[in-house]
């Protein structure tokens, strides 16, 4: 159990941190320059610019997944249910977001595999937790 915890606080801290390394610049600059991405990925998208994008990226990804690491840190009560949903939020924004680029890259296949493992240590986590006992 202590494995798969380090597994989830390592996999949180990388998605964390990258996450912050993309949208910032998506966030300065949201014609794409910085990140070398050009408007034309947002042409099936309801944005113009990657403004919004930039500011969901920050949200769900960076500032959710520090959130849920403090409470992995912490042992917080159903830390392991944050884990999962962490991972469920990862898997949804990119399939969202290839289904709105059109286009499957080399990184989608690494965070996706974050997210399963986001996934799957919160629900072993979970699994292994001891359960409350009911009185009778």
């Amino acid at each position: 159990m202590k494995m798969l915890r380090w597994v989830a606080i390592t996999a949180l801290i990388f998605l964390g941190i990258t996450s912050l390394i993309g949208a910032i610049p998506l966030i300065m600059d949201p014609s794409g320059r910085i990140l070398r991405m050009p408007l034309s990925l947002l042409e099936h998208s309801p944005f113009t610019s990657f403004l919004v994008p930039g500011i969901i990226l920050l949200i769900g990804n960076c500032l959710l997944s520090f959130v849920v690491l403090r409470f992995v840190l912490r042992k917080l009560p159903h830390y392991e249910r944050w884990i999962v949903l962490q991972g469920c939020v990862l898997a949804g924004w990119l399939t969202v977001q290839i289904a709105m680029i059109r286009l499957l890259l080399w990184a989608h296949y690494v965070y996706f595999a974050v997210a399963v493992i986001l996934i799957l240590c919160g629900w072993l986590l979970r699994a292994g937790s001891p359960k409350p006992r009911i009185n009778e």
